[in-house]
This record gives C-alpha cells, sequence and structure tokens, in this order.
C-alpha cells in the first residue's frame, strides 16, 4: 500500500501552507512537506492521546530520548546517551537557542551555501553575523543517474574563516537542497579543524531518515572522537514522517560540554515542546520504521522518474540524484526563466518551486523542487513544466 495520498484529496482536506499558499490550480511543489498519509503507529498514538485528553503540557519523561536512542543505534550505529537529549519546538528554535549558548554577539558564524533558507536567519536571531563558505560544486557535466556526490565541504575555506575569528560552524547533514549526505572523512576532517580552533559545530540532522540506500549517513557526533568533544546534534521526527505541526525536535549531545549548554538555556525552551509532537515522535521513532521503509522505496521510484523524465520535460535542465530526502536541486540556467526560474514558472506553468536564490546567490538560476508525492502528481508537474517550456521554445 502506498504511504502517499492523491493532490486531490490533500487539497481537499489539508490546511497547511502547502495547500493554501497558491490557489488550488497550482501544483505545489515547493515547501518541505510531503503528500503522505500519517504512519499508522503515529496516528494511533495521536488519536489515543486526543481521546484521552492528553493535551497538556509536555512532562519530563525520558521515553522520546529512549526511543531515539535506540532508533540511531539500530540505524546507524550510533550510541546517544538518552541523559543528553533535549527537547524542544522544532529544529529552528533548536539552532537558534544552541547558538545563543555558544557565540557571543557578533561573533561569525560559518554556514555553506546553497542552503536552507533559514540558516541566516538563525544566526542573526541568535546575535551572530554570518560568514559564507559555499560547498564546493562538482567539476564536469552530470549525469541524471549519479547522485550529489561530486559536491563537498570547502574545508580550506573553513579553516580560514576560523582564522579569521569564525568559532562556529552551522552544519547541514544531510544538505538541503542537494540531498548531499557528507561522508565520515569529511565530518572526521571538519571536527578536527573545530577541536585545532576551539570551535563548535552544530549539525542539524533533520533529513537524516531519510538518506536512500545507496548511500550512508554518518552522524556527526559519531563521526570521529573530536566530534563528540565540539559537537551538537539537532534532529526531530517532522520530516521523515510529516510531522512538522505537532511541534518537536531534538537537541543531541556527546559531552559534558554540551550538557552545560543544554542546562544553561531558559526552562521554557524544553517546556515549548508540543505534547502532541512528543507523542508522536515517540511513535515515529520507536515503531514507524515499516512505514519508513515504504515511503523511502516510493520516494527512489519517484527519484528515478526525475532522472529518467526531466530531460525530455526541460530539455537543457541540470539535475543530480540527491543522496537523500524528497528535494530535487535542479540548474535551469540554461533555460530562459532567468535568476528566480520558480517566480516566472508558477505562472507559466502552474507550478510552485522552491526559489533558488533563497538558498544564496549560488542559487541563481536554481529551483528546488519537491517529490515527496505520488508518481501520477510528479509526472503532472513535469508535464506542466514541459508545456511551459514549449510555450517559450
Amino acid at each position: 500500500m502506498s504511504v502517499m495520498v492523491s493532490l486531490f484529496d490533500a487539497h481537499r482536506s489539508r490546511t497547511s501552507e502547502k495547500y493554501t499558499a497558491y490557489p488550488p490550480e497550482v501544483l505545489p511543489m515547493f515547501v518541505a512537506e510531503m503528500d503522505s498519509m500519517l504512519a499508522e503507529p503515529v496516528r494511533d498514538a495521536l488519536v489515543t492521546a486526543v481521546t484521552a485528553g492528553d493535551t497538556g503540557y509536555v512532562g519530563h519523561g525520558r521515553a522520546l530520548p529512549e526511543a531515539f536512542a535506540d532508533f540511531a543505534l539500530d540505524r546507524w550505529g550510533w550510541q546517544v546517551d538518552p541523559d543528553l537529549v533535549r527537547t524542544t519546538t522544532d529544529v529552528s528554535v533548536a539552532a537558534v537557542e544552541t547558538l545563543r549558548r555558544v557565540i557571543e554577539p557578533g561573533d561569525q558564524v560559518v554556514i555553506m551555501p546553497p542552503v536552507y533558507p533559514p540558516f541566516w536567519e538563525y544566526v542573526t536571531e541568535a546575535g551572530g553575523s554570518v560568514t559564507e563558505v559555499p560547498l564546493i560544486a562538482p567539476s564536469g557535466e552530470a549525469d541524471p543517474f549519479d547522485t550529489t556526490a561530486g559536491w563537498r565541504m570547502d574545508l580550506e575555506g573553513i579553516a580560514r574563516a576560523f582564522a579569521d575569528g569564525a568559532r562556529t560552524v552551522l552544519l547541514c547533514n544531510p544538505h538541503n537542497p542537494l540531498g548531499l549526505v557528507h561522508d565520515r572523512a569529511a565530518l572526521s576532517a571538519l571536527a578536527r579543524l573545530a577541536a585545532e580552533w576551539d570551535a563548535v559545530v552544530i549539525a542539524d540532522e533533520i533529513h537524516a531518515p531519510l538518506v536512500h540506500s545507496d548511500a550512508v549517513f554518518t552522524p556527526f557526533l559519531d563521526s570521529c572522537a573530536e566530534a563528540a568533544a565540539v559537537g551538537v546534534a539537532l534532529t526531530s521526527a517532522s520530516k521523515a514522517w510529516n510531522l512538522a505541526g505537532t511541534k518537536c525536535a531534538l537537541m543531541i549531545g556527546a559531552s559534558d560540554r554540551a550538557r552545560g549548554w543544554f542546562d544553561g538555556m531558559p526552562r521554557e525552551v524544553v517546556e515549548r515542546t508540543g505534547i502532541l509532537g512528543y507523542t508522536a515522535s515517540v511513535a515515529a521513532f520507536s515503531e514507524g520504521g515499516p512505514w519508513l521503509a515504504t515511503l523511502l522505496a516510493e520516494l527512489a521510484a519517484n527519484r528515478r522518474i526525475l532522472a529518467e523524465e526531466l530531460g525530455d520535460a526541460l530539455p537543457g535542465a541540470v539535475f543530480r540524484q540527491p543522496q537523500a530526502s524528497y528535494l530535487a536541486w535542479v540548474d535551469l540556467r540554461a533555460l530562459p526563466w532567468g535568476d528566480d526560474p520558480a517566480a516566472m514558472l508558477v505562472d507559466e506553468a502552474l507550478v510552485a518551486l522552491g526559489s533558488g536564490p533563497d538558498f544564496g546567490r549560488q542559487g541563481r538560476g536554481f529551483a528546488r523542487l519537491n517529490f515527496g508525492c505520488s508518481a501520477e502528481t510528479l509526472r503532472e508537474g513535469l508535464s506542466r513544466l514541459h508545456g511551459a517550456y514549449t510555450a517559450r521554445a
């Protein structure tokens, strides 16, 4: 049984941003939310909680830290200490509050564009200043059947940023919008650089459960001994199980230093965790594995459709299959839609894509396409994009 629902059914019954930001005739393929049903264990846990009226303030149990620790050990061989796990509203809050503990006002924080647009806002909200060290792009022509392998961190650039005074890195692993899974060697090298300069790495790993079978995810904190000492990981069940609106994320440490940062946060950081998000996350990490396996198979099939059919729909478009998640980073610079193709295509194709320039200046001429939908919806999107291309030709 498919975990995806038809776009028609989703539009008819859902009120989230994905389905209300644009008129119904526009195909929504922009925001990172899937057209999926809830995993049965998650749905049942939420129904039980609501039926029982268990909708108050979040409690202080160990159910979620232990559920995540079991999931991490089973999936990645990563031994997480539940005593070094805290919860909060979402990964955005986790990033800002962690930054507030590790930087002083005005401190430089390294980010690696093209990257998730709120990264800039996290840094400024926490009182820091952004230092961009862009990822190094692959050289040569792209094969649509290759994965995002070839993109890599600019470790020399990060070392220069440390020499210039930066002491914090905001890492995205897997990297949004590329779907790049940083390998152990790169993560270890980053950790050793951070240790050398007494810097901190805050790793947003929210897409980690969505790594495809042709890639291997390495948790930053488990990449080497130095990483455990210099890092904090942030994650959530929200992306993999489509739970963003339930509001629950985890902050994970592996050192006494991290424990001190967590203990120094205002109590409200934890208290703002949504109890329904907590309930849903426990069910997802402890019982949601079979549903996740089905989802990943469907996403892999859609990834293949893009590799096989995008070139026919949009001749000249460049695409590498992502190693993780359901987001495709599409290079449209050879096509006639300018620096922000998404702004043009929403009118010309009635398809809403993610705006490339929002991910940094490296995103000019690019768009992000969400293929977390049914195969029929994906092919409808490609058909509409082809129609817009043909009208321009």
